[in-house]
This record gives C-alpha cells, sequence and structure tokens, in this order.
C-alpha cells in the first residue's frame, strides 16, 4: 500500500560506515526535492557503523523515498521514516507522587509530547492525585498474588489502551523477564544513582553517612538486567556536608524528575536509537 507523508518528517538510518554516506542519502532528500532542517551523524570507529537521523519536510510518497534511501546505503542497513506525532504513554507507579505529578501537570499544560492513557498502581494512594488530571486510574494491587499473577493483571489492563511507552515513574516492583520482552525496549525506567552507589532501603540516608558530594538519577530503558538497560540521561546534582539526608532525598527527588522528563521528550521526540546496551542520543 502507497502512503504520503506531508510536513516535517525524521528519517534514522543504522548502517556499516562508508565514505560518502552523508552526501549519497541527503542527496536522495534533495533529488525529491526535500528541505533538510535540522541534521545529526555518529560514528561508531570502533564497530565501524554509521548512524543518522534527519529531519526534513516536505511532501514526498514514503514507499519511494524508502526504496531509493535502502539503495544508497550499504546492505543490511536499517532505515525508519517516522512522521513525528504525539505517543501515547501509560503510568506504572507505586506511592512516590513526585515524579507522577510532574507528569501530569505537564500533560495538563500541553508541555508533554505524549497522551497520558492510563496511571496503573499497586497501591491506591496516587489515586486521589490522578483522577484530578482526569485521567484514568487503576488500583492493581499486587497483595497476596506471585509475580507472574500480578503481572498478568497489569497487562489485562494495559490491553484496554492504545500506547507506545510504559513509564515506570517510581514503581517500586521488579518486572519479569517475560513482562519486559512483551515490551521490549517501551519501558522507561527512572531510579536514583550515585557516586559512589548505595543500594537497599534508604539509600539517601546511606548517602549522607558517607559524605557524598554527588547524586543524581538515571532514565534508562527496562532490560531483563536489573537497573542496567540502556542509558538515556543522567541527571546530577552537587552536594556537601551542609545537606542533611532529609535535603539529599528532595534533591534526589528533583533530580529525578528532570532526568525522567528529559529523557521523555528524547524518546517521544524520536531521538534515541537503541544499540546493544547503549543509546545514541541525537540532541
Amino acid at each position: 500500500m502507497v502512503t504520503s507523508i506531508r510536513d516535517c518528517h525524521v528519517l534514522l538510518i543504522g548502517c556499516t560506515d562508508k565514505k560518502g554516506l552523508v552526501h549519497q542519502i541527503t542527496g536522495v532528500l534533495f533529488r525529491a526535492g526535500l528541505n533538510i532542517i535540522r541534521n545529526g551523524e555518529f560514528v561508531d570507529e570502533e564497530n565501524s557503523r554509521f548512524y543518522m537521523r534527519t529531519e526534513f519536510e516536505g511532501a514526498v510518497n514514503s514507499d519511494t523515498l524508502q526504496r531509493q534511501l535502502v539503495e544508497v546505503v550499504p546492505e543490511g542497513a536499517w532505515v525508519q521514516l517516522l512522521a513525528p506525532r504525539s505517543k501515547g504513554i501509560v503510568i506504572l507507579a507505586t506511592k512516590e507522587h513526585h515524579c507522577l505529578g510532574d507528569l501530569l501537570l505537564r500533560h495538563e499544560h500541553g508541555d508533554l509530547n505524549a497522551s497520558i492513557k492510563a496511571v496503573v498502581s499497586n497501591h491506591e494512594k496516587l489515586g486521589e492525585l490522578v483522577r484530578k488530571f482526569d485521567v484514568p486510574f487503576h488500583h492493581v494491587s499486587n497483595k497476596g498474588l506471585s509475580r507472574k499473577k500480578h503481572e498478568n493483571q497489569l497487562i489485562t489492563v494495559l490491553e484496554r489502551y492504545s500506547f507506545d511507552y510504559v513509564v515506570l515513574a517510581k514503581y517500586m516492583r521488579i518486572l519479569s523477564p517475560e513482562f519486559v520482552s512483551t515490551f521490549e525496549y517501551k519501558i522507561i525506567n527512572i531510579h536514583h544513582s550515585f557516586l559512589p552507589a548505595f543500594v537497599g532501603a534508604n539509600p539517601y540516608r546511606q548517602a549522607f553517612e558517607r559524605g557524598v558530594k554527588i547524586i543524581g538519577a538515571t532514565a534508562h530503558f527496562v532490560t531483563d538486567d536489573l537497573d542496567e538497560g540502556p542509558i538515556i540521561v543522567q541527571s546530577v546534582l552537587p552536594v556537601d556536608h551542609r545537606k542533611s539526608a532529609r535535603g539529599m532525598a528532595r534533591a534526589g527527588r528533583e533530580a529525578e524528575r528532570t532526568a525522567l522528563v528529559r529523557a521523555l521528550d528524547l524518546v517521544l521526540e524520536d531521538q534515541v536509537v537503541v544499540v546493544n546496551n547503549r543509546t545514541i542520543v541525537f540532541e
């Protein structure tokens, strides 16, 4: 089926590196009468791989343009033509409100390039907050359930909605490999991260007791390896001996909000490419 796309669009390409790729790719767009608005390239020299993201405008036949681009890049390349659009997200949360509340406010005022389809939580605590923004809220308790049964109930709720990404806004449950594989590279998580790192209960108290000088947060795609998926954004804030454990926790929450919304901005604008366990971010 032939489709036509108009206005602004995004081209993503990944292939073996060779001389003249930028010239050949942009030449296809030029001959099609298209106007390049923004262009970014990256060469992974260790693996001899080339990556490119191009924003362009104009009316084109997507099938024809795709075929012409494939003809000028090395065999085995991946070529994606995307029409920018508002994405759909579902948010999973537990009890902490700071990341969820920030996203709800941005959504309410049109500052989030996404439609929040629903919020799902394993506790009822955040329901009142969510309902103030006229967003569907689902309480799916994990009490007395195995992880598998609880996740099956989560999936049943998620299947009611059409969405592009699942956002973990301080969702304090470990997801199974089966759940993660259902939404491969479509789950975005935010968690605290320190130098040095602290795990377990009350990380801000641990950080305070060790006298850390930097606290921060990491937004990443979720994989089977806990908190080790491809990093999208990291945010850090300096602290010193005057900062209490409570003050560190407050600063940490600010870092988490900042990192999560920045990561979402990049992902929702098709500026992130996942390569193995790394990301290439076209800012």
